[in-house]
């Protein structure tokens, strides 16, 4: 029996985003993206997270556009590319986005990492886009507090998410960032909770998860939840993408949150933001 995961937050801009969605980087454009998330609508997911350098949107669009679900209860974030940054590219890159998704208006649209220089101009045609109404939200993603501090200071809408690298591996290092985003209403989206795959074995994960009957996977989405973070694992293996969902019913201890609060190693698994001008 399929089970819609209920909980969300609302947005800045309004509207609802699901708390728990699927990532497809490093999915393969074709048949590996359409069956993964078409297989994550039937689980219950009604979030995914693409972008154009993942190459796989138009496969998005399909398995959406044939899940036998509604389009408004699926929230779909795509994502500004580096080259693209630039008031009129950021708009062409955006319908280009559009067309090769096929779904309508946009849910959510990134810009994908802070290019220095360009990212005002980028925002300002974001914010055209909103007002178009053919993005619903816009938002950044890898902004550090110096990045999100210079764009609230330079414009006059706040980003309605912020999507990060977070894990129990980084959250003390990225504790400013988040409080940040908190204290500015702005929605903190994890990317890589997961850690990859590099810290599943670790004995402390593996222990808190025996106890409450659950994997270590399912411990470091659960975290994130309970930080109200919106946690977007990336899975197109079909038993993940189901154990990655069944984070609903347990709940991490106090103490089990700070024993993985304390876990900080300053990991980062891909290019780390905080240094970039």
């Amino acid at each position: 029996m399929t089970q819609t995961f209920r909980r969300t937050f609302t947005l800045n801009h309004g509207g609802e985003i699901p708390s728990l969605g699927l990532g497809v980087w490093h999915v393969s454009p074709g048949r590996q993206t359409e069956r993964a998330v078409g297989r994550a609508l039937r689980v219950g997911y009604r979030l995914v997270d693409t972008a154009k350098f993942y190459r796989n949107e138009r496969s998005v669009g399909k398995a959406v556009r044939e899940g036998r679900i509604d389009r408004s209860e699926v929230f779909v974030t795509t994502k500004l590319w580096n080259s693209d940054h630039g008031y009129d590219s950021t708009l062409r890159a955006f319908r280009k986005s559009q067309n090769r998704l096929a779904l309508g208006p946009m849910d959510l649209y990134l810009i994908h990492w802070p290019v220095e220089g360009r990212r005002l101009e980028s925002w300002r045609a974001m914010e055209t886009l909103l007002a178009d109404g053919v993005c619903r939200s816009i938002g950044v993603s890898n902004y550090m507090i110096h990045h999100l501090q210079e764009l609230l200071d330079n414009s006059e809408v706040t980003p309605s998410v912020n999507q990060i690298e977070l894990s129990p591996y980084n959250y003390r290092s990225r504790q400013g960032v988040v409080e940040f985003c908190q204290a500015n209403h702005i929605q903190v989206e994890a990317y890589s909770p997961l850690t990859k795959g590099r810290r599943l074995r670790d004995s402390r994960l593996v222990e808190i998860g025996t106890r409450h009957g659950k994997t270590a996977a399912q411990v470091l989405l659960r975290w994130g939840y309970q930080h109200d973070f919106v946690v977007i694992p990336k899975s197109s293996n079909p038993e993940h993408i189901r154990e990655n969902f069944a984070i609903d019913d347990f709940v991490l201890s106090e103490g089990d949150m700070d024993r993985l609060d304390g876990l900080n190693q300053n990991l980062t698994t891909g290019w780390d933001p905080t240094g970039a001008p």
